[in-house]
């Protein structure tokens, strides 16, 4: 009995039963989701960060006979460091094990989450997702007047003049803030050389808010050569691999032991009152503030 007699009867979800040199072969596409805050929000709250999703990628980049590997990113942001360490990843193992990468954008991709789309070689969004904010933002607050409101004393001992600079319970130092901006303006350079290197001529650089950290919607960033064009990820992988490609998602590791002693429940539910999870669930609501959503 030839090969496509017997693959043929089979169903395919017993496809599995047959010998590697008999199944009939179709693309696969391993999928991974990059999805929320980059970087520590809380302990127990954990963005995206390198140290959980390496294995991740090497399991995705591992798989054998892969057309590509998708990436679908939901992210406002975050730490430029672990943006920039996930980024350099899936670079290295693309070029290693030579496998093209398509990003596609579903609510974001801004800030970190953008410099993290730029890994891909083509990069696809939805006409409503946020894309862009190539900038460099430090928030906080100043609780010097509120301490001083209840008579509270502040006591700070350093060795080093500026280890206790950026102090929320003292007034702020014109000095400081510029040591601070002098430090965005390094990281924002390296953000916008990062841009330009991976979209390269797509991009419409005569625009002067480009790399101002204004975001756009889809189908602008398409025009502005931020993405390459506009599309789901089953749309889009059907057309490009055909009808039959199976989309393969690569979860991560399961939640850590303490995490779930403590109560959290899938999508950052606890069932306690935490204070830390409740600080750290209004940071995260903010970064998305900031992008309207």
């Amino acid at each position: 009995m030839s090969q496509i007699t017997l693959s043929t009867l089979l169903p395919q979800r017993l496809h599995f039963l047959l010998p590697g040199r008999l199944r009939p072969q179709v693309p696969i596409v391993p999928v991974v989701r990059l999805s929320g805050p980059i970087g520590a929000v809380m302990p127990l709250r954990p963005g995206l960060a390198m140290s959980s999703m390496a294995p991740v990628f090497e399991r995705a980049f591992s798989i054998k006979g892969a057309s590509a590997v998708a990436l679908v990113i939901n992210s406002p942001g975050g730490s430029p460091a672990q943006s920039h360490l996930i980024f350099r990843r899936i670079r290295a193992l693309a070029e290693e094990k030579k496998v093209p990468v398509i990003a596609f954008v579903e609510d974001a991709a801004a800030s970190g989450g953008y410099m993290i789309a730029c890994a891909a070689d083509e990069i696809f969004a939805d006409p409503s997702s946020i894309v862009g904010s190539i900038g460099v933002v430090s928030a906080g607050f100043g609780f010097d007047r509120l301490i001083e409101r209840f008579g509270i004393e502040r006591r700070v001992h350093t060795a080093g003049e500026n280890k206790a600079i950026l102090d929320p319970f003292r007034p702020e130092d014109p000095k400081d803030v510029e040591r601070l901006k002098n430090l965005q303006r390094h990281i924002h350079g390296v953000f916008i050389d990062l841009v330009k290197s991976r979209r390269g001529e797509k991009l419409d650089q005569a625009n002067g808010e480009l790399f101002s950290g204004a975001f756009w919607v889809g189908e602008e960033a398409r025009g502005l050569g931020l993405v390459d064009g506009i599309g789901d990820i089953r749309t889009v992988l059907r057309e490009r691999f055909g009808d039959k490609v199976q989309l393969r998602v690569i979860e991560p590791a399961r939640q850590p032991l303490l995490a779930r002693l403590l109560g959290r429940r899938p999508g950052g539910q606890t069932s306690l009152i935490d204070p830390a999870e409740m600080i750290g669930a209004l940071e995260e609501r903010a970064s998305w503030s900031r992008l309207g959503l």
